[in-house]
């Protein structure tokens, strides 16, 4: 008989983990499969707060947003300190943003912003942001299989059913394509590549007969995101690739009791999704931004980061359950934008000309669009980074890499608009009161989606892990 340490822990099917182990299904699976998983999502007991958010839209803003200079303004502390930018008072009493951000100051009432969030697992580190695991990795440029899945990969783990697109998609290209490196925290980990999301492709370009981007001087990036190989090869026709996908399945026939052993498994799902994406009309919809009305497309705006956000909502708009935007950067692969949030120099002119302005357009849009559609109310919108940036601006008018206290902002499906929760000193350095952890924040994303951040996984040697990492939703914020 199974057992494992500690005093027994109910499972949110009422079971506690000892019970699930001693009824075998463990010595199967070599972990806690999918069954359990889907038992216990949907067989949370009555206690337990529903799940109010059927889908997230998270906008990810690569490099360490200075978010003193936007949600968290100290306009009296020090010079060489405060921002050069002023607050401005928003529809809630009792919240400013940055002056930069007007739009979004006329949404507050369906923001909550958490100014205390803070984590120890070194700059630039992109994986507790995504799976809330706050450990150091020995290298910012690669994953590997041995982390722990992201967010979206666990809500690609839950699926039920068939359906022409998974539940995770990542735009506009994976994380540090822009710099040809791949950065940790947006894939399956130990879950398995099958997990890892629709990564969309793209080709970056910048505005004719602008000024020569350089470091300081960035451009945006303008382009649409587009499904890979999204066309049929010289010759192949949707029947023949049908045609194809059938002998492909009378294999996977032969092959059913192997598709546990992680390779093969990896190849049928993804292999699958790939004749799914190139088939489905209702993908090729989903991306086809010729369909909409070109005076939304110019709300957005016509960057690469407003084009996938707008794609972002008729996603979810879809189905599809967890779709990531990345504000990346582009410079090794194509010459557009050096510091993307990245802002060592130059910090406050990069924010005040390109960076606010287009992120208030964007994000305000995706608000009111959602909004308008009565899809708000159950579209959890989460803006983050990877972590924030030094209190003192250095010599060359930046600020630097600062992980101890940053800000991050949620809205929609499950959110109390129009609150703030803890708070940072009087120079935006340390947490004063209540700290938040990444994991904290994970943990109140599963909550709105009705996943129990306990939930237990299993990591590659079999030892069960909750699926937050002991993360605790942050009650304040959530309607």
């Amino acid at each position: 008989m199974l057992t494992m340490l500690g005093s027994p822990r109910r499972c949110c099917d009422g079971m506690t983990r000892r019970e699930t182990l001693q009824a075998g299904a463990l010595g199967l699976l070599g972990g806690f499969g999918l069954p359990h998983l889907l038992a216990a999502e949907q067989n949370r007991p009555a206690t337990r707060r529903p799940g109010r958010a059927k889908s997230v839209i998270l906008l990810y803003l690569l490099g360490g947003a200075a978010t003193q200079d936007m949600v968290d303004l100290k306009p009296n502390a020090s010079s060489g300190v405060k921002s050069e930018f002023r607050p401005i008072a928003t529809n809630v009493p009792g919240i400013q943003v940055c002056e930069h951000l007007p739009r979004m100051s006329r949404w507050m009432h369906k923001v909550a912003v958490v100014r205390s969030l803070n984590h120890k697992a070194g700059c630039h580190n992109t994986l507790p942001s995504y799976t809330g695991l706050e450990i150091m990795v020995p290298d910012n440029t690669i994953t590997r299989d041995t982390f722990p899945p992201s967010m979206g990969s666990v809500c690609e783990f839950l699926r039920r059913g068939e359906r022409d697109l998974p539940d995770y998609v990542y735009m506009p290209c994976y994380l540090g394509w822009g710099q040809a490196i791949r950065r940790a925290g947006p894939y399956g980990g130990f879950f398995g590549q099958r997990y890892d999301p629709l990564f969309t492709e793209c080709t970056p370009y910048r505005e004719p007969g602008g000024p020569a981007p350089r470091p300081g001087y960035p451009q945006l990036a303008r382009g649409e995101p587009r499904l890979p190989q999204s066309t049929l090869g010289e010759g192949i026709t949707v029947d023949r690739l049908h045609h194809r996908r059938s002998l492909v399945s009378q294999l996977d026939q032969q092959m059913r009791r192997a598709e546990i052993q992680p390779a093969l498994g990896n190849f049928s799902r993804v292999q699958h999704r790939a004749f799914d994406m190139l088939t489905s009309s209702k993908s090729r919809q989903a991306f086809d931004l010729s369909r909409e009305d070109p005076r939304l497309r110019d709300r957005y705006g016509r960057t690469l980061f407003g084009s996938s956000t707008l794609i972002a909502r008729r996603l979810v708009e879809a189905g599809v359950r967890f779709v990531n935007v990345s504000w990346d950067l582009f410079w090794d692969r194509v010459q557009i934008d050096y510091d993307c949030w990245d802002t060592h120099t130059r910090n406050f002119h990069i924010l005040r000309d390109v960076n606010l302005p287009n992120l208030d357009q964007t994000y305000t849009a995706l608000l009111e669009d959602l909004d308008q559609r009565g899809m708000l109310d159950e579209t959890l919108v989460v803006v983050m980074s990877e972590m924030g940036r030094t209190p003192r601006v250095n010599g060359n008018g930046g600020r630097d890499h600062w992980t101890f206290c940053y800000s991050m902002f949620m809205a929609g499906g499950g959110i109390r608009g129009g609150t703030l929760y803890g708070e940072s000193d009087a120079q935006a350095a340390y947490v004063k009161d209540r700290p938040v952890s990444t994991s904290d924040i994970c943990a109140t994303i599963y909550e709105c989606l009705g996943i129990d951040p306990d939930m237990p996984i299993m990591d590659r040697s079999g030892r069960p892990i909750p699926v937050a990492h002991g993360g605790k939703p942050i009650r304040e914020i959530l309607g």
